[in-house]
């Protein structure tokens, strides 16, 4: 987010009703719409970011629930515009629970020698290149 002689720089994705919030409040805004499904997908991806590190910052039960809902309309958006059906990702989360497991037990890791697992995070102090 960039400021500039009074304008707020956001260059990302909104939500239909942004507009009208921006012009209820008195100000201006410019923008474009995307037209290219691609560019599109690439948007939603960084939404889907954005709103999970919302989520993950949320303490609140009524923040939890606000964060949870932004990230599920952009997941509602990206699995209509990656044609998944309700059946697609009931099946994949089937599978991922029967490889991985759930999180009932509760189990932290502190540490692991196995350096064969693949992640999305990065052990701490390690840097991912």
């Amino acid at each position: 987010m960039e400021i500039n002689k009074g304008k707020v720089f956001y260059n990302k994705l909104i939500r239909d009703g942004v507009p009208n919030k921006i012009i209820r409040n008195g100000g201006e805004y410019e923008i474009r719409k995307i037209h290219d499904a691609s560019e599109f997908q690439q948007e939603l991806f960084k939404k889907v970011s954005e709103e999970a590190k919302g989520l993950a910052y949320s303490r609140t039960r009524d923040e939890f629930l606000q964060e949870y809902a932004d990230l599920m309309v952009v997941l509602d958006s990206l699995t209509k515009e990656m044609e998944l059906s309700e059946a697609d990702i009931k099946t994949a989360i089937e599978e991922n629970m029967e490889k991985k497991g759930g999180f009932n037990d509760r189990v932290f890791l502190h540490w692991s020698t196995d350096d064969t697992h693949k992640s999305n995070e990065t052990p701490q102090g390690i840097k991912k290149d």
